[in-house]
Protein backbone atom coordinates (compact mmCIF):
# COMPACT_ATOMS: atom_id res chain seq x y z
CA UNK A 1 0.00 0.00 0.00
CA UNK A 2 2.88 2.69 1.32
CA UNK A 3 4.84 1.68 -2.48
CA UNK A 4 1.22 2.49 -4.17
CA UNK A 5 0.88 5.70 -2.70
CA UNK A 6 4.29 6.68 -3.38
CA UNK A 7 3.71 6.09 -7.04
CA UNK A 8 1.03 8.04 -6.83
CA UNK A 9 2.23 10.70 -5.34
CA UNK A 10 4.99 10.99 -7.37
CA UNK A 11 2.39 11.15 -10.29
CA UNK A 12 0.82 13.58 -8.66
CA UNK A 13 3.51 15.46 -8.83
CA UNK A 14 4.49 14.80 -12.05
CA UNK A 15 0.81 16.29 -13.41
CA UNK A 16 1.01 19.29 -11.41
CA UNK A 17 4.69 20.34 -12.57
CA UNK A 18 3.98 19.31 -15.97
CA UNK A 19 0.31 21.73 -15.35
CA UNK A 20 1.99 24.33 -13.89
CA UNK A 21 5.18 24.64 -16.51
CA UNK A 22 2.24 24.32 -19.31
CA UNK A 23 0.61 27.38 -17.77
CA UNK A 24 3.29 28.99 -16.05
CA UNK A 25 6.54 28.94 -18.54
CA UNK A 26 9.05 29.81 -16.12
CA UNK A 27 11.88 29.52 -18.56
CA UNK A 28 10.26 32.59 -20.46
CA UNK A 29 9.60 34.57 -17.56
CA UNK A 30 13.54 34.80 -16.50
CA UNK A 31 14.35 35.00 -20.20
CA UNK A 32 12.19 38.26 -20.02
CA UNK A 33 13.12 39.36 -16.50
CA UNK A 34 17.09 39.47 -17.94
CA UNK A 35 16.07 40.87 -21.04
CA UNK A 36 14.47 43.98 -18.88
CA UNK A 37 10.57 42.98 -19.53
CA UNK A 38 8.29 43.11 -16.91
CA UNK A 39 5.97 40.28 -17.04
CA UNK A 40 3.64 39.19 -14.27
CA UNK A 41 3.80 35.10 -14.15
CA UNK A 42 0.21 34.71 -13.23
CA UNK A 43 -1.36 37.83 -15.03
CA UNK A 44 0.17 38.06 -18.23
CA UNK A 45 1.78 34.17 -18.55
CA UNK A 46 -0.88 32.26 -16.98
CA UNK A 47 -4.24 34.94 -18.70
CA UNK A 48 -2.32 33.91 -22.06
CA UNK A 49 -2.64 30.78 -21.67
CA UNK A 50 -5.95 30.89 -20.43
CA UNK A 51 -7.01 32.98 -23.49
CA UNK A 52 -5.59 30.43 -25.95
CA UNK A 53 -2.63 32.63 -26.68
CA UNK A 54 0.76 31.14 -27.02
CA UNK A 55 2.97 32.89 -24.82
CA UNK A 56 6.09 32.68 -26.71
CA UNK A 57 4.49 34.82 -29.50
CA UNK A 58 4.12 37.51 -27.76
CA UNK A 59 6.56 37.88 -25.50
CA UNK A 60 9.95 37.28 -27.61
CA UNK A 61 8.56 40.07 -30.16
CA UNK A 62 8.29 41.99 -27.12
CA UNK A 63 11.67 41.61 -25.96
CA UNK A 64 12.99 42.23 -29.53
CA UNK A 65 11.43 45.75 -29.38
CA UNK A 66 12.66 46.31 -25.76
CA UNK A 67 16.09 45.54 -26.87
CA UNK A 68 15.37 48.07 -29.72
CA UNK A 69 14.51 50.55 -27.53
CA UNK A 70 10.31 50.62 -28.38
CA UNK A 71 7.73 50.52 -25.96
CA UNK A 72 4.89 48.33 -27.19
CA UNK A 73 2.03 47.30 -24.44
CA UNK A 74 1.66 43.76 -23.86
CA UNK A 75 -2.30 44.03 -24.70
CA UNK A 76 -2.20 45.40 -27.83
CA UNK A 77 0.32 42.70 -28.91
CA UNK A 78 -2.25 40.09 -27.55
CA UNK A 79 -5.27 41.97 -29.39
CA UNK A 80 -3.59 41.86 -32.86
CA UNK A 81 -2.42 38.29 -32.29
CA UNK A 82 -6.41 37.53 -31.23
CA UNK A 83 -7.86 39.68 -34.85
CA UNK A 84 -5.33 37.14 -36.97
CA UNK A 85 -2.21 39.36 -37.19
CA UNK A 86 0.98 38.39 -37.64
CA UNK A 87 2.99 40.17 -34.31
CA UNK A 88 6.22 39.17 -35.18
CA UNK A 89 6.12 40.73 -38.54
CA UNK A 90 4.83 43.91 -36.80
CA UNK A 91 7.73 44.11 -34.18
CA UNK A 92 10.12 43.51 -36.91
CA UNK A 93 8.70 46.33 -39.19
CA UNK A 94 8.50 48.64 -36.27
CA UNK A 95 12.54 48.08 -36.20
CA UNK A 96 13.22 48.29 -39.07
CA UNK A 97 11.01 51.59 -39.41
CA UNK A 98 12.81 53.11 -36.42
CA UNK A 99 16.29 52.26 -37.69
CA UNK A 100 15.43 53.99 -41.33
CA UNK A 101 13.63 57.09 -39.47
CA UNK A 102 10.70 56.44 -40.86
CA UNK A 103 7.61 57.54 -39.05
CA UNK A 104 5.36 54.44 -38.37
CA UNK A 105 2.71 53.71 -35.59
CA UNK A 106 2.05 50.38 -34.13
CA UNK A 107 -1.58 51.07 -34.75
CA UNK A 108 -0.77 51.50 -38.42
CA UNK A 109 1.49 48.93 -38.63
CA UNK A 110 -1.29 46.56 -37.33
CA UNK A 111 -4.14 47.88 -39.73
CA UNK A 112 -1.49 47.27 -42.98
CA UNK A 113 -0.68 44.02 -41.79
CA UNK A 114 -4.58 43.17 -41.10
CA UNK A 115 -5.35 44.42 -44.40
CA UNK A 116 -3.01 41.81 -46.28
CA UNK A 117 -0.47 43.67 -46.76
CA UNK A 118 3.42 42.22 -45.88
CA UNK A 119 4.21 45.38 -43.52
CA UNK A 120 7.84 44.30 -43.06
CA UNK A 121 8.51 44.27 -47.04
CA UNK A 122 6.33 47.70 -47.15
CA UNK A 123 9.27 49.37 -44.73
CA UNK A 124 11.99 48.03 -46.60
CA UNK A 125 10.40 49.12 -49.95
CA UNK A 126 10.30 52.42 -48.38
CA UNK A 127 14.31 52.27 -48.11
CA UNK A 128 15.26 50.45 -51.26
CA UNK A 129 12.69 51.61 -54.20
CA UNK A 130 11.68 48.97 -56.19
CA UNK A 131 12.41 48.85 -60.26
CA UNK A 132 9.06 48.09 -61.98
CA UNK A 133 9.50 46.97 -65.84
CA UNK A 134 5.98 47.91 -68.53
CA UNK A 135 5.32 46.13 -70.77
CA UNK A 136 5.84 47.27 -74.43
CA UNK A 137 3.41 49.84 -75.31
CA UNK A 138 2.90 50.86 -78.80
CA UNK A 139 1.13 54.08 -79.65
CA UNK A 140 0.07 56.34 -83.38
CA UNK A 141 2.01 59.85 -83.72
CA UNK A 142 0.00 62.00 -85.49
CA UNK A 143 2.41 61.58 -88.87
CA UNK A 144 0.81 57.89 -88.87
CA UNK A 145 3.83 55.93 -87.69
CA UNK A 146 3.97 53.54 -84.51
CA UNK A 147 5.89 54.14 -81.74
CA UNK A 148 6.81 51.43 -78.95
CA UNK A 149 8.09 52.26 -75.73
CA UNK A 150 9.81 50.60 -72.80
CA UNK A 151 10.02 51.90 -69.42
CA UNK A 152 11.32 51.12 -65.52
CA UNK A 153 9.55 53.20 -62.71
CA UNK A 154 11.27 53.15 -59.53
CA UNK A 155 8.65 53.35 -57.05
CA UNK A 156 8.93 53.41 -52.98
CA UNK A 157 6.09 51.97 -50.82
CA UNK A 158 3.70 55.03 -49.24
CA UNK A 159 3.16 54.06 -45.76
CA UNK A 160 0.02 56.23 -45.45
CA UNK A 161 -1.58 54.99 -48.20
CA UNK A 162 -0.50 51.20 -47.75
CA UNK A 163 -3.99 50.36 -46.86
CA UNK A 164 -6.74 51.09 -49.53
CA UNK A 165 -3.93 52.05 -51.96
CA UNK A 166 -3.93 50.44 -55.61
CA UNK A 167 -1.17 48.20 -56.49
CA UNK A 168 1.57 48.17 -58.83
CA UNK A 169 -1.09 47.21 -61.87
CA UNK A 170 -2.87 50.76 -61.40
CA UNK A 171 0.78 52.17 -61.93
CA UNK A 172 1.57 49.99 -64.54
CA UNK A 173 -1.91 50.91 -66.37
CA UNK A 174 -1.67 54.65 -65.85
CA UNK A 175 2.21 54.64 -67.03
CA UNK A 176 0.83 52.72 -69.84
CA UNK A 177 -1.74 55.12 -71.05
CA UNK A 178 0.50 58.41 -70.45
CA UNK A 179 2.75 56.50 -72.87
CA UNK A 180 0.24 56.38 -75.25
CA UNK A 181 -1.56 59.83 -74.86
CA UNK A 182 2.56 61.43 -74.74
CA UNK A 183 3.00 59.63 -78.53
CA UNK A 184 -0.09 60.66 -79.95
CA UNK A 185 -0.28 64.15 -78.85
CA UNK A 186 3.47 64.33 -80.74
CA UNK A 187 3.60 65.79 -84.55
CA UNK A 188 6.36 63.40 -85.73
CA UNK A 189 7.17 60.27 -84.99
CA UNK A 190 10.64 61.43 -85.24
CA UNK A 191 10.17 64.27 -82.47
CA UNK A 192 9.79 61.06 -79.83
CA UNK A 193 12.56 59.31 -81.03
CA UNK A 194 14.83 62.42 -80.65
CA UNK A 195 13.10 63.59 -76.78
CA UNK A 196 12.35 60.11 -75.79
CA UNK A 197 12.60 61.70 -71.97
CA UNK A 198 9.72 63.76 -73.21
CA UNK A 199 7.64 60.94 -72.81
CA UNK A 200 8.72 60.38 -68.87
CA UNK A 201 8.64 64.19 -67.91
CA UNK A 202 5.08 64.17 -69.42
CA UNK A 203 3.82 61.12 -67.50
CA UNK A 204 5.40 62.09 -63.79
CA UNK A 205 3.64 65.53 -64.52
CA UNK A 206 0.35 63.76 -64.54
CA UNK A 207 0.68 62.48 -60.89
CA UNK A 208 -0.15 58.71 -61.76
CA UNK A 209 0.71 57.51 -58.20
CA UNK A 210 -2.35 59.62 -56.82
CA UNK A 211 -4.58 57.32 -55.04
CA UNK A 212 -1.93 54.04 -54.91
CA UNK A 213 0.53 52.69 -52.37
CA UNK A 214 3.47 54.07 -54.32
CA UNK A 215 5.20 57.24 -54.91
CA UNK A 216 7.21 57.10 -58.25
CA UNK A 217 10.22 58.71 -58.29
CA UNK A 218 11.55 58.48 -61.65
CA UNK A 219 10.51 56.82 -65.03
CA UNK A 220 13.36 56.11 -67.24
CA UNK A 221 12.38 55.08 -71.06
CA UNK A 222 14.40 51.51 -71.36
CA UNK A 223 13.80 51.78 -75.35
CA UNK A 224 12.43 53.08 -78.06
CA UNK A 225 11.59 51.81 -81.51
CA UNK A 226 9.46 52.55 -84.59
CA UNK A 227 6.62 50.30 -85.21
CA UNK A 228 4.28 49.84 -88.42
CA UNK A 229 2.93 52.82 -90.52
CA UNK A 230 -0.30 52.37 -89.43
CA UNK A 231 -1.56 55.32 -91.08
CA UNK A 232 -0.26 54.30 -94.62
CA UNK A 233 -2.07 51.13 -93.82
CA UNK A 234 -5.31 52.40 -93.14
CA UNK A 235 -5.71 54.76 -96.11
CA UNK A 236 -4.74 50.97 -98.33
CA UNK A 237 -7.46 49.04 -96.29
CA UNK A 238 -9.93 52.59 -96.77
CA UNK A 239 -9.07 52.25 -100.66
CA UNK A 240 -9.69 48.51 -100.70
CA UNK A 241 -12.58 49.00 -98.71
CA UNK A 242 -13.72 51.29 -101.44
CA UNK A 243 -12.85 49.41 -104.31
CA UNK A 244 -14.96 46.48 -102.98
CA UNK A 245 -18.01 48.89 -102.54
CA UNK A 246 -17.17 49.80 -106.12
CA UNK A 247 -17.27 46.57 -107.54
CA UNK A 248 -20.28 45.41 -105.69
CA UNK A 249 -22.65 48.49 -107.26
CA UNK A 250 -20.93 47.38 -110.93
CA UNK A 251 -22.37 44.12 -110.33
CA UNK A 252 -25.32 45.32 -109.33
CA UNK A 253 -26.07 47.48 -112.06
CA UNK A 254 -24.85 44.79 -114.07
CA UNK A 255 -27.15 42.97 -112.87
CA UNK A 256 -30.46 45.11 -113.09
CA UNK A 257 -29.22 46.00 -116.83
CA UNK A 258 -29.27 42.12 -117.96
CA UNK A 259 -32.60 41.77 -116.18
CA UNK A 260 -34.10 44.65 -118.12
CA UNK A 261 -32.58 43.32 -121.40
CA UNK A 262 -33.98 39.67 -120.35
CA UNK A 263 -37.23 41.59 -119.40
CA UNK A 264 -37.66 43.23 -122.91
CA UNK A 265 -36.50 40.25 -124.75
CA UNK A 266 -39.12 38.61 -123.10
CA UNK A 267 -41.82 41.41 -124.76
CA UNK A 268 -40.19 41.24 -128.46
CA UNK A 269 -40.38 37.65 -128.09
CA UNK A 270 -44.16 38.11 -126.95
CA UNK A 271 -44.98 40.45 -129.67
CA UNK A 272 -43.62 38.60 -132.19
CA UNK A 273 -45.98 35.50 -131.25
CA UNK A 274 -49.10 37.97 -131.42
CA UNK A 275 -47.76 39.13 -134.26
CA UNK A 276 -47.82 35.72 -136.18
CA UNK A 277 -50.75 34.98 -134.47
CA UNK A 278 -52.32 38.23 -136.27
CA UNK A 279 -50.95 37.37 -139.89
CA UNK A 280 -51.83 33.77 -138.97
CA UNK A 281 -55.50 34.99 -139.31
CA UNK A 282 -54.87 37.41 -142.26
CA UNK A 283 -55.74 34.83 -144.95
CA UNK A 284 -58.57 33.49 -142.97
CA UNK A 285 -60.13 37.05 -142.52
CA UNK A 286 -59.48 37.58 -146.21
CA UNK A 287 -61.41 34.53 -147.72
CA UNK A 288 -64.34 35.69 -145.32
CA UNK A 289 -64.01 38.74 -146.89
CA UNK A 290 -64.11 37.48 -150.43
CA UNK A 291 -66.98 35.38 -149.54
CA UNK A 292 -68.95 38.36 -147.81
CA UNK A 293 -68.18 40.29 -150.85
CA UNK A 294 -66.08 43.19 -148.98
CA UNK A 295 -63.22 42.43 -150.99
CA UNK A 296 -62.24 42.17 -154.59
CA UNK A 297 -59.74 40.74 -157.32
CA UNK A 298 -58.55 43.60 -157.91
CA UNK A 299 -58.24 44.98 -154.51
CA UNK A 300 -56.37 42.00 -153.54
CA UNK A 301 -53.99 42.50 -156.59
CA UNK A 302 -53.50 46.14 -155.53
CA UNK A 303 -52.47 45.07 -151.70
CA UNK A 304 -50.12 42.41 -152.92
CA UNK A 305 -48.57 45.06 -155.75
CA UNK A 306 -47.78 47.60 -152.65
CA UNK A 307 -46.48 44.63 -150.71
CA UNK A 308 -43.98 44.00 -153.38
CA UNK A 309 -43.14 47.69 -153.57
CA UNK A 310 -42.26 48.21 -149.99
CA UNK A 311 -39.96 44.54 -149.89
CA UNK A 312 -38.20 45.97 -152.90
CA UNK A 313 -37.83 49.19 -151.05
CA UNK A 314 -36.54 47.48 -148.00
CA UNK A 315 -34.17 45.38 -149.62
CA UNK A 316 -32.47 48.51 -151.87
CA UNK A 317 -32.15 50.30 -148.12
CA UNK A 318 -30.19 47.44 -146.40
CA UNK A 319 -28.15 47.11 -149.57
CA UNK A 320 -26.90 50.49 -149.63
CA UNK A 321 -26.56 50.56 -145.67
CA UNK A 322 -24.10 47.63 -146.54
CA UNK A 323 -22.15 49.24 -149.29
CA UNK A 324 -21.58 52.15 -146.79
CA UNK A 325 -20.12 50.47 -144.35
Amino acid sequence: MEAMFLVLMLLGIVIFLALFTYFIPVGLWITAYFSGVKVAIFKDLMGMRLRKVPPRQIIGPKISATKAGLDVDLDRMEAHFLAGGNVNLVILALISADKANIELTFERATAIDLAGRDVLDAVKLSVNPKVINTPLVAAVAKDGIQVKALCRVTVRANIDRLVGGAGEETIIARVGEGIVTTIGSSSTHKGVLENPDLISRTVLEKGLDSGTAFEILSIDIADVDVGENIGAKLQTDQAEADLKIAQAKAEERRAMAKAREQEMTAQVIEMESRVKEAEAEIPRAMAEAFRAGNLGIMDYYRMRNIQADTEMRDSISENADEEDN
